[in-house]
């Protein structure tokens, strides 16, 4: 499985950026459960979570840079 592209995080409009956050947070915390209970199986999953929440991040603060520099100006 290949670590998700930031192409396809672009594409997401703001508000469905908030909600894949707030689903990737839940995957990781879902994630460290299983680890913690022993259960856990594809631990690259973890990898895979963290590089999606970053590119969301990144993302998400692009914009936000983006429109207080528009309203700078």
């Amino acid at each position: 499985m290949a670590l998700p592209k930031i192409s396809e995080v672009r594409a997401l409009s703001d508000e469905e950026i908030v909600k894949e956050v707030i689903t990737v947070k839940r995957q990781l915390f879902e994630l460290r459960l299983q680890k913690a209970t022993r259960r856990l199986e594809k631990t690259h999953e973890f990898t895979h979570a963290q590089h999606r929440l970053a590119q969301l991040l990144t993302v998400e603060s692009e914009r936000k840079r983006s429109q207080q520099k528009s309203v700078e100006s």
